[in-house]
C-alpha cells in the first residue's frame, strides 16, 4: 500500500496507477443493508424470487453500493497521512458499465488523474475502476475530488 505523508508526494504521483484492492464478495446481507439506509428496495435488489426471473438472473448490487465502496476499497491501495483534512469534494464522473451479480467479487483501482494547486490547499483528481472478477466491462468508472488542506 502506498502511504502519502505530504502534499508534494501526492503532487509528485501525478500520471501513477497506485493499484488494486482486495476481491471483496458482494453479498445479498450487503444490498439488503444498502437497500435499508438508502430506502431504494427495487425489486432487482432485494427480491431474490422475482430477480431469479428478471433481466439479470439474480439480484445485483445497486450502482450506488459499488460507488460507496470506493473509500473502503481505497483505503487497502493507498493512504493520506498527511497533516491536514481531507474533505471529499465531488466526483466529476460516474459510470456503471456492467451490473454486479450477488455473490460476484469486486475490486478497486486508482490512478492519481490530476493534482492542482488551490487557495485552500491541493485538489487531488483520483480515477477510479471497479472491476468484477471474471467480468468483461467494469462495474463503476469513476473521477473523484479530494481537497486537501495543509
Amino acid at each position: 500500500m502506498r502511504v502519502f505523508t505530504t502534499l508534494d508526494e501526492i503532487a509528485a504521483a501525478e500520471g501513477e496507477q497506485l493499484g488494486s484492492s482486495e476481491w471483496l464478495t458482494i453479498d445479498q446481507d450487503r444490498v439488503n443493508l444498502f437497500a435499508d439506509a438508502t430506502g431504494d428496495h427495487q425489486w432487482i435488489h432485494v427480491d431474490v424470487e422475482r430477480s431469479a426471473h428478471g433481466p439479470f438472473g439474480g439480484t445485483i448490487a445497486h450502482g450506488y453500493l459499488t460507488l460507496s465502496l470506493l473509500p473502503m476499497l481505497g483505503a487497502q491501495i493507498f493512504a493520506l497521512d498527511t497533516p491536514g483534512a481531507k474533505l471529499n469534494y465531488g466526483v466529476n464522473k460516474v459510470r456503471f458499465p456492467s451490473p454486479v451479480p450477488v455473490g460476484s467479487r469486486v475490486r478497486a483501482s486508482a490512478t492519481v488523474h490530476q493534482v492542482t494547486d488551490v487557495p485552500a490547499g491541493k485538489q487531488l483528481t483520483l480515477g477510479w475502476v471497479i472491476e468484477i472478477e471474471g467480468g468483461g466491462k467494469p462495474a463503476c468508472v469513476a473521477e473523484t475530488v479530494v481537497l486537501l488542506l495543509p
